[in-house]
């Protein structure tokens, strides 16, 4: 509880901010940090270009398939026909 109200009042200091943000260890640690990320960001780009084909792939075969089913089912249904259509719950079509 005393350190915390140590380093509030220390990272108050407006001063202080900005001599720790000129220090030679923090601009190296800002550096790697955004090189990281950078380099994270880099490879996630490449990763979801190689997963492109493969989506689409697995997205065309999915509505395929559920085309297929849904004509299974004798879908598009005539107008006035079908779910949903009769004027409450339970009642007959």
């Amino acid at each position: 509880m005393v350190l915390r109200r140590v380093l509030v009042a220390l990272l108050s200091n407006p001063q202080l901010i900005e001599r720790l943000a000129q220090s030679r260890p923090i601009r190296a640690a800002a550096r790697l940090t955004a090189a990281a990320i950078t380099r994270g960001q880099l490879g996630a780009h490449r990763a979801a270009r190689g997963l492109a084909p493969r989506l689409l792939r697995l997205r065309d075969t999915f509505l395929g398939e559920l085309k297929d089913g849904a004509r299974a089912r004798g879908w598009p249904w005539p107008p006035g026909r079908g779910p949903g259509r009769g004027g409450r719950p339970g009642a007959a079509p």
